[in-house]
């Protein structure tokens, strides 16, 4: 999978270094670079194309739409990466509280019902396959 990248990457690195050089060639034209103006559309042309072909490798990558929001702000898109893990983290603690206060709640509740209906608790314990009341 890393190859695709690399690929591309590399592409995108020849390019941009084609584009650059072009820029420094347009800004100082003279005739007689006519030549290398030429040459270096070629070279851009042919690496708009090399690129495109490793668009059909990556067809099946999907790119949330809140990472070009960072690159678009000028931000590193690994901090979305980053972001993501910490939101996960604080709702996976957010959930494990709520669950551990249910697991309280339903303790205390079930010692509050044996306590009121004892009968009634000892056959849902049999059913459950809870052998003793909890303490």
């Amino acid at each position: 999978m890393a190859e695709k990248f690399d690929h591309l990457e590399e592409h995108l690195e020849k390019f941009v270094e084609n584009i650059r050089q072009l820029g420094i060639i347009v800004s100082d034209f003279q005739p007689s670079s006519q030549a290398g103006l030429n040459q270096k559309l070629n070279f851009i042309v042919t690496g708009l194309q090399d690129i495109d072909k490793c668009r059909q490798q990556l067809h099946d990558i999907m790119v949330p739409l809140e990472v070009f929001e960072y690159i678009d702000q000028g931000r590193n898109p690994q901090l979305y990466t980053k972001e993501c893990l910490e939101r996960a983290l604080a709702k996976n603690e957010q959930v494990k509280g709520k669950i551990d206060t249910m697991k309280k709640f339903k303790s205390l509740l079930i010692q509050e019902l044996s306590k009121v209906f004892p009968e009634d608790m000892a056959k849902y314990r049999s059913i459950r396959g809870e052998d003793h009341p909890p303490s």
